[in-house]
């Protein structure tokens, strides 16, 4: 039998970095002189990207934004968050605990984001995190992303895995949906930033913390 592979998403997943995120935000909209938003206002948004949240605070102070300027405060976005990576972002309760008790029995990680391949990687790198996964991919790796099923299954093929040995874990719809776009049991976490609670989603299975995520709960999983 082969290993399975646990695929988890990142913010709000793996790490809290909403933090960090709307620390950048708020010093991009500032350059073009918007108050700051607030930690509830974006927090959602989280996982669709640093345009979304750029063009949703510039809706929530009723200003316009070209593609022109948006790509320049994505670009001035994007130097501020990875220039202070990894901040404040920290693993979740239980995870590396989870990450250990699933190495140790035979399984591979990885990480499917949304977020750049570049930003993944700079912030895993700087919480000692990259060398636990087999494969790490963003919502640039492929000409697809989440929840388009082949950003899943080739970060599966990256990790060297079976899609039918593999398990999705994440906070948001964009994750649900590219498991069950690609016939993959998905676990849904509560403690991430999706706008609507994590079960309403309809994952395979919900853990409220890490110190449920076991080496037994994902074998039962892809035994269903």
């Amino acid at each position: 039998m082969s290993a399975s592979l646990v695929v988890f998403d990142l913010d709000g997943t793996l790490i809290d970095t909403a933090h960090d995120l709307v620390a950048s935000l708020n010093h991009t909209i500032g350059l073009e002189g918007l108050e700051p938003v607030g930690y509830g206002d974006l927090t959602y948004l989280v996982g669709h990207g640093g345009q979304v949240m750029i063009k949703r605070a510039f809706a929530l102070r009723g200003r316009d934004i070209s593609e022109e300027e948006l790509q320049r405060m994505l670009a001035a976005f994007v130097e501020h968050y990875s220039g202070a990576m990894p901040g404040v972002s920290v693993p979740y309760p239980g995870l590396l605990d989870a990450m250990d008790r699933l190495a140790d029995a035979g399984h591979r990680l990885a990480v499917c984001t949304n977020k750049l391949e570049g930003l993944a990687r700079r912030l895993l790198d700087g919480l000692a995190l990259t060398p636990r996964f087999a494969a790490i991919t963003g919502g640039d790796t492929f000409a697809v992303r989440k929840p388009h099923a082949e950003h899943l299954l080739g970060t599966v093929r990256l990790a060297e895995a079976d899609p039918k040995r593999t398990v999705m874990i994440g906070d948001s719809l964009n994750d649900m949906l590219v498991a069950r776009n690609a016939g993959v049991p998905s676990i849904g976490v509560p403690f991430g930033y999706s706008d609507v609670p994590v079960a309403d989603l309809e994952p395979s299975h919900v853990i409220t913390h890490f110190n449920e995520l076991t080496p037994d709960l994902v074998e039962r999983l892809i035994a269903r």
